[in-house]
């Protein structure tokens, strides 16, 4: 049996459900977004010479039979595996089949979920060698390079030793530059761009994709894991960013990219040479981005606009400012709607992010919730269900704040997992309903979708393909309906 090649590396995105469950679900129709953190490091790899695969169970969920053909052809020495905390329990299953395949191939688990728990992943299973924490671009080229000997001075890595005990060798301290990193590696994403879609409706072209243009947050929101980039805040810089939209352009057709970043304007100086930059030298293309209300103003997003900002998203959580209070600084809903009628004026499509069963929701909170997105002119909004995830500040005591059912395959904030005091599970399902249906029954809503007919034809194209799906998710849930 042939040896495994220490300088071939598999980068492997879980599903983080069952098979059939994925061709069901009505969210990946709407959204697949690609893992660009595995493109990253792929890219980083392959720039120091080593050799990267990339395996996306995600966008091609029925595919075990591809990871194993790949281990079988390309015997890499390393396999490494970004999980959330719902795509967790499936990297270790494809761990599993890993070693099945090449039992000497060495496992590395990194993401959000990763950095949380630190020894404690090491610890659930013993199909992981590694837990990288962190950034993981310069950890696992390290951890490539090393060719079997145990990773005593590399920073960001968590790992057994001799002896079976859990060593933390803790955070690199040398965090990168961001303008220095290659582009993703795109290419190694199979069928991409086609493969992976926007949410509908929120684009004005296809192709499309998403890109990250700086990494961490200055905020300390209590819902938030932070336990990757910490309290860092890095960038890239107004000349990257356009050299990287020429690029998706030049090489995969992109017309539309949706920057996600948790801040994208934080930096104004940055944002407005980027924009110059798409205003004197058009690239003809537009792009989404997310916002807070303290970091946009008239200026800047008449700016924004005449550079190609077609959609603008703010976290607004919850429409009752007390509620809010508890969660996040600068609770000021007043300051939001202005944001938001501002955001409009300049001519940009907005999007609401909104999170129901926060610590301290009641009926009452989320009526107000209701009553305020009503009252704004946004186009569209995403309800989330809260979801207390490792990492979060809130996190640490939240047995004490209500019931919280921790079953890591069903914390992707589609699940009531965590039950606010004084609220029932099945109040919330119904609430949560509710502020659907109630939001797609206004008539100034209705006809902004059917705008998107010449505004996003490719969205209403998606949205017919899988009507039925659509159909067969509204009537699953029509017991929880209140009309």
């Amino acid at each position: 049996m042939a040896d495994i090649n220490y300088r071939h590396i598999l980068l492997v995105h879980p599903l983080g459900y069952q098979v059939d469950a994925a061709a069901n679900d009505i969210s990946r129709k709407a959204n697949i977004m690609p893992p660009l953190g595995l493109a990253s490091i792929a890219a980083y790899l392959d720039r120091a010479g080593l050799n990267s695969l990339i395996h996306d169970s995600y966008a091609h969920p029925d595919s075990d039979s591809h990871l194993r053909e790949l281990l079988r052809r390309e015997r890499p020495g390393m396999i490494g595996f970004s999980c959330t905390t719902a795509s967790f329990h499936d990297g270790v299953r494809l761990a599993q089949l890993a070693k099945e395949e090449l039992p000497q191939i060495r496992t590395v688990f990194g993401g959000a979920h990763v950095s949380a728990l630190q020894e404690k992943v090491l610890e659930f299973s013993p199909l992981i060698d590694y837990a990288v924490i962190g950034e993981g671009e310069q950890t696992m080229l390290e951890l490539a390079q090393l060719e079997g000997v145990e990773p005593l001075n590399v920073s960001g890595v968590i790992w057994r030793g001799s002896d079976g005990s859990v060593v933390n060798n803790g955070y690199r301290k040398d965090l990168l530059v961001l303008d220095d990193l290659p582009f993703p590696a795109y290419e190694k994403l199979t069928g991409y761009p086609d493969a992976y879609k926007l949410p509908i409706f929120n684009y004005p072209k296809a192709p499309n994709t998403s890109c990250i243009s700086s990494r961490g947050c200055p905020y300390s929101c209590s819902y938030c894991d932070r336990s990757v980039f910490q309290r860092s805040f890095r960038y890239n810089s107004a000349g990257y960013l356009y050299n990287h939209m020429k690029y998706l352009k030049e090489n995969f057709g992109i017309r539309h990219v949706y920057f996600y970043d948790d801040q994208f304007t934080f930096h104004r100086g940055r944002v407005e040479e980027f924009c110059r930059m798409m205003i004197d030298q058009p690239l003809g293309m537009t792009y989404n981005c997310a916002v807070r209300a303290e970091h946009v103003d008239h200026g800047l997003l008449s700016l924004m606009k005449a550079a190609g900002c077609w959609m603008v998203s703010l976290g607004i959580e919850s429409g009752d400012e007390q509620l809010l209070a508890q969660h996040r600084q600068n609770a000021d809903l007043d300051l939001l709607a202005n944001t938001i009628r501002t955001i409009k004026s300049c001519g940009i499509r907005t999007k609401g992010l909104l999170m129901m069963g926060l610590p301290g929701e009641s009926k009452e909170s989320i009526q107000r919730s209701m009553e305020y997105v009503f009252s704004l002119p946004i186009d569209d909004f995403n309800l989330a269900k809260f979801t207390p995830f490792p990492g979060s500040p809130i996190y640490e005591n939240i047995h004490q704040l209500g019931s919280f059912d921790e079953d890591w395959r069903k914390m992707d904030c589609m699940h009531f997992q965590f039950v606010p005091k004084g609220m029932e599970k099945q109040q919330l399902e119904q609430l949560f309903i509710e502020f659907y249906r109630s939001h797609f029954k206004r008539n100034r809503v209705l006809l902004g979708y059917l705008s998107m007919l010449w505004k996003s034809p490719d969205s209403w194209l998606r949205f017919i393909g899988s009507a039925g799906q659509f159909l067969r998710f509204a009537v699953s849930n029509k017991r929880y309906g209140t009309s």
